[in-house]
């Protein structure tokens, strides 16, 4: 069994800065890749940022890209986003995913998902 579980999220004005943590339960981490996606209300979920294996390719959304940076530590069984010159539009809640199969960008390729984390940017 897998379990996802987000942290750091929070309140913060616009220009500031997040990271937030995902901590996998379960064995394997190291053999997933990872993704974050965000849904804000009334929105569809928006994919966000995700990272290979061994950190050696990371994927951003257009709406996040130059300012999230996706980052993981296999050894503790942590990806973490680095979120940037936050804006109000990235108002969410961020949640993090293990990728299963087909392309990154898409929600459905995800098996298993953590409870997400808000985040709330005020101007």
């Amino acid at each position: 069994q897998v379990q996802l579980v987000e942290s750091g999220g929070g309140s913060v004005q616009a220009g500031g800065s997040l990271r937030l943590s995902c901590v996998a339960s379960g064995r394997g981490f190291s053999r997933y890749f990872m993704g974050w996606f965000r849904q804000a209300p009334g929105k569809e979920r928006e994919f966000v940022a995700a990272i290979t294996y061994s950190d050696d390719m990371t994927y951003y959304g257009d709406s996040v890209q130059g300012r999230a940076t996706i980052s993981r530590d296999n050894a503790e069984n942590t990806v973490y986003l680095q979120m940037n010159s936050l804006k109000p539009e990235d108002t969410a809640v961020y949640s993090c995913a293990r990728y299963k199969t087909g392309t990154v960008y898409n929600e459905g390729s995800y098996d298993y998902w953590g409870q997400g984390t808000q985040v709330t940017v005020s101007s």
